[in-house]
């Protein structure tokens, strides 16, 4: 329902939610340090954890919120991004690819193992493009703040920090849910339907990316 008002500036644009083929998630994708980072950010069958990681000690976390594109270099000869993918299905890491398909509504991701057994998938948009996170401007090699202009595509009048301008408190979710936590310069996806997990916010504040890209 998005996709009617998307401008055509996006077109080369990864960024926003994206459902997967199978229909069973939904990957959110966000520039977090220069790169392109993806998670889980709405599940069809809430509750699922990470049970085949192969690292015993994130067997028992939840795969809401998980990172599944992990550090996406451009490469603007072709307007792709390359770095990897984590599929949670099989606890594996692939070499993995990302690009915009025939359409912005759709994203084309591929991926391989040690160079062999490649395969790919279409996934199709469900959310607009989101705006450059506020934490960017505190990324690597990000640009002094004090009183610095910074380029990306920082939503008009974000503020410096994700705290700084944070929108009005979301009614309290229900117990056990994680509470929304949507920083200004990044839009969110749809209201959560009935049952679902409160919205995850800005990706790039998850520590698994926070610590890489800052």
């Amino acid at each position: 329902m998005f996709s009617a008002g998307l401008s055509p500036a996006f077109a080369a644009d990864p960024t926003g939610d994206w459902k997967v083929e199978d229909g069973v998630a939904h990957i959110r994708v966000a520039e977090c340090g220069g790169s392109m980072w993806g998670a889980v950010a709405w599940e069809q069958i809430p509750g699922g954890i990470d049970k085949n990681n192969p690292d015993a000690t994130k067997k028992a976390r939840p795969t809401l919120g998980i990172v599944t594109l992990i550090d996406m270099k451009k490469n603007a000869a072709n307007d792709k991004w390359s770095g990897q993918v984590y599929n949670a299905k099989d606890g594996k890491f692939y070499k993995s690819t990302i690009k915009l398909g025939d359409t912005s509504d759709e994203l084309e991701i591929e991926g391989c193992v040690l160079g062999f057994l490649c395969g790919g998938q279409t996934w199709t948009r469900v959310g607009p493009s989101i705006p450059s996170s506020p934490s960017n401007l505190t990324a690597k090699g990000a640009l002094p703040k004090a009183g610095a202009a910074t380029g990306g595509k920082m939503a008009p009048g974000a503020a410096p920090t994700a705290s700084a301008a944070a929108p009005k408190a979301a009614p309290t979710p229900a117990a056990g849910a994680p509470k929304a936590t949507a920083p200004a310069g990044q839009k969110t996806a749809a209201a959560t339907a009935p049952g679902q997990p409160a919205d995850i916010g800005d990706i790039c504040l998850l520590p698994e990316i926070n610590k890489v890209t800052h």
